[in-house]
Parts: structure tokens; C-alpha cells; sequence
């Protein structure tokens, strides 16, 4: 099977990405529970049913000295959009991971790419380790830009030319960048998505630095909202204790 190109797709260009929470099974209370299993057995199930701002102490020990099993006991799903080449960096995060990526093998690609922003740091100073990334010039910006989006232009003529001479989508594709945006479901727990979120952020609590892509650090702030807002006790022992996954 292969596709009949649309004709009227137009390339489009965004230096945004999308993250929507689209499902989840998350409190501070699934924290509780699974931590009192130990003492309470059973009986730990009624810690559904109480108010979890009383426990918050045992969530900041839980956190502190770094017992992470009871901050699996949930779930989120998230539907992101983003280029691909956030993508390839977000599933080196497997543990505790699960995604499902759109293929380009089963339908026709959207015309929508990435070109940064104008604030977004475009110079990178200083050696392998040790460097810092600094706003570009104004010419540098313009450069960035024109050229991207002549290339996405390019790059995208010849993959619907390739279609309409009948070419597989999965061949037809690979002449498309990585500045593609596409989109997955991705569902974590907490204490996968705190380990992600201590590599993937930067942050002023943070006890361990971390230098994030800047376009993956996107998805993460707004991931990270999103759970702030569902385990707010949970988030904030989290930030209390250096942002480090117990």
C-alpha cells in the first residue's frame, strides 16, 4: 500500500512542544498505602481514604533516604509532541518507561518542523565537560531559521515525490530530518518520571547539575506541571531533597 500525496500540505514550522496528560492513577495517598504495607498490611488500604497532607512526613523520609519503591504505585499518560530528535533522546529512559510513537510506515508524515526560537541559545563555548551555550547574533538567529526551513521545504518535496511515483512510506521517509515534529503516548510513574525529570531539567534545588537539550527540558517543564498538580506532597519532597529519584 502506498499513499497518494495531498497536494495542498504546506510545510509549517514551531519551536513549541505539547504535552498533554491524557490519563492517570496518581495521588500522594498511592504513596502512603504501598509504604505501610509493612506495619499494616492489609489495614494500609484505609490510607486511601485519609487525608494524605497528615503523612506528609513519612513522603519527605520516604524521599530522604531514598525508598523508591512505594512512588511506583501509579500511573500517568502523557501525548507529546515534539521533534524526533527529542524523541531519540526520551527513550534512552526505559526503566519504568512505556511508549508508543506514531509510524511513518502506516501513514503519511505531516509537514510540521522545528526551528528554535529567539531565545533559544544558539552558540556553544568552551570544551567537551565544561561548556556553556550563549545567545546567538541577530544573523546567526536569521541564518538559523531561513536555513532550516529551506531544508525542511527540500527534504519534504522529495519524500511526496516519492510517494506519488508510488514509493513504500517506510523508504519515502528517510529523506525526512530529524526536525520532524511526531507524537507518542508515554506513561510513567513518579519515580521514573522524577529520574527523568533530574537529567532532563535544570533547576536551582537541584543538589546533582544537569545540562538538558533545551527542547527536551520543554517537554519536562510541562510534564512536571502536570505532576505537581496530581502528587503535590510528593513533588514537593522531591524538590526539598535536591530533586534526586529515590
Amino acid at each position: 500500500m502506498t499513499d497518494t500525496p495531498a497536494p495542498d500540505l504546506k510545510p509549517s514550522f514551531r519551536s513549541d512542544v505539547t504535552v498533554d496528560l491524557v490519563k492517570h492513577a496518581a495521588s500522594d495517598s498511592d504513596v502512603l498505602w504501598a509504604a505501610r504495607v509493612s506495619t499494616a498490611g492489609e489495614q494500609s488500604l484505609e490510607e486511601l481514604q485519609k487525608d494524605p497532607e497528615r503523612s506528609k512526613g513519612l513522603i519527605n523520609y520516604l524521599m530522604r533516604d531514598r525508598h523508591g519503591s512505594p512512588f511506583e504505585h501509579n500511573s500517568m499518560t502523557f501525548f507529546i509532541s515534539a521533534p524526533i530528535f527529542v524523541f531519540r533522546e526520551f527513550m534512552r529512559h526505559r526503566v519504568g518507561w512505556s511508549y508508543n510513537e506514531e509510524s511513518g510506515r502506516y501513514r503519511e508524515l505531516q509537514p510540521v518542523f522545528y526551528v528554535p526560537d529567539t531565545d533559544r541559545k544558539l552558540v556553544q563555548q568552551g570544551r567537551p565537560g565544561k561548556y556553556e551555550f550563549v545567545d546567538g547574533t541577530v544573523e546567526q538567529q536569521e541564518l538559523t531559521a531561513r536555513v532550516m526551513e529551506d531544508s525542511y521545504r527540500r527534504s519534504y518535496e522529495a519524500y511526496q515525490e516519492m510517494l506519488a511515483a508510488g514509493v513504500a512510506r517506510e523508504v519515502a521517509r528517510a529523506t525526512l530530518p530529524v526536525g520532524l515534529f511526531s507524537s507518542m503516548y508515554a506513561t510513567c510513574n513518579a519515580r521514573s518520571l522524577m529520574h527523568f525529570l533530574g537529567l532532563r531539567t535544570q533547576h536551582e534545588l537541584a543538589k546533582v547539575p544537569s545540562f538538558p537539550q533545551r527542547e527536551i527540558e520543554m517537554v519536562g517543564e510541562k510534564m512536571e506541571r502536570e505532576w505537581a498538580r496530581l502528587m503535590p506532597l510528593t513533588h514537593a519532597a522531591f524538590n526539598t531533597n535536591g530533586r534526586v529519584a529515590p
